[in-house]
């Protein structure tokens, strides 16, 4: 069967890598911004907006997958995230527990239409406009989402950032034996990896940049933000990636990729 190439990178260890260090630079470079330099939580989230609305449209105007353009994109979801959930929490007061639960409706909420029109929400699929601005969309209500509940966990769960990250961290570890040892769909498994992935970059961002009393290691943000930077440009220069590919007509979403 003849397959296409996708417009994401192929799903291997090296994304995964890229992805945790992308999601902890969205973390330590929100704050930056808002805290750092004190533009506030307003201000930031609309910096970090207008890049990811940039960059998504140069996405989907790419003809192919470019790394350097993937990434680029994946890591201003990850810091518009990090101001949003901010900005929700602590200016609007909508709280940590009732942003996760309003985040995770809309994440629900975008995946089923997304199901609905294509009938599959695998990635290996995202090769089309329509299909891209779901998986844009997905993504970004996922990495708001992983940021509310790593901050859930650590200050309303009371785990603090060491103990978040290690919840979250095992909760990784579980998707893994899931993947290797059981035929749950290997879709299901992504998104969860997915979600996961973002609260465990953003409580590693915290546990470095955070004061030592609040339980973190108190580093410079800037300085935290340009060494992961550094090791995510060279993990992007340096690491092979390739495009996913599926065949022409979309598999169903319980299938395994």
């Amino acid at each position: 069967m003849k397959r296409t190439l996708s417009k994401v990178p192929e799903v291997t260890l090296v994304f995964w890598i890229i992805k945790i260090a992308a999601t902890t630079l969205g973390e330590t470079g929100g704050d930056t911004v808002t805290m750092t330099l004190d533009w506030g939580y307003v201000a930031g989230t609309v910096l970090f907006l207008s890049f990811l609305v940039v960059l998504v449209v140069c996405q989907i105007a790419a003809e192919r997958f470019h790394p350097s353009l993937y990434w680029a994109t994946i890591v201003a979801s990850t810091t518009f995230g990090t101001t949003m959930a901010d900005l929700a929490d602590r200016s609007l007061g909508v709280g940590y527990t009732g942003g996760s639960i309003l985040l995770l409706a809309s994440l629900l909420c975008v995946l089923a239409l997304w199901y609905w029109s294509e009938g599959t929400v695998s990635v290996n699929t995202v090769a089309t406009p329509q299909v891209e601005a779901f998986y844009w969309t997905a993504i970004t209500l996922s990495q708001t989402l992983g940021t509310a509940l790593g901050d859930w966990l650590a200050d309303t769960g009371g785990f603090g950032f060491g103990g978040g990250a290690m919840v979250f961290g095992l909760g990784l570890a579980l998707l893994a034996a899931a993947y290797y040892w059981t035929n749950i769909s290997r879709v299901t498994l992504f998104w969860a990896a997915f979600i996961l992935t973002r609260p465990l970059g953003a409580t590693v961002g915290d546990f470095l940049d955070k004061p030592v009393g609040e339980g973190g290691m108190n580093l410079s943000r800037p300085m935290a933000s340009l060494v992961i930077g550094i090791f995510i440009v060279g993990c992007v220069l340096l690491l092979p990636q390739r495009a996913g590919s599926h065949p022409s007509q979309a598999q169903p979403a319980y299938e395994n990729d």
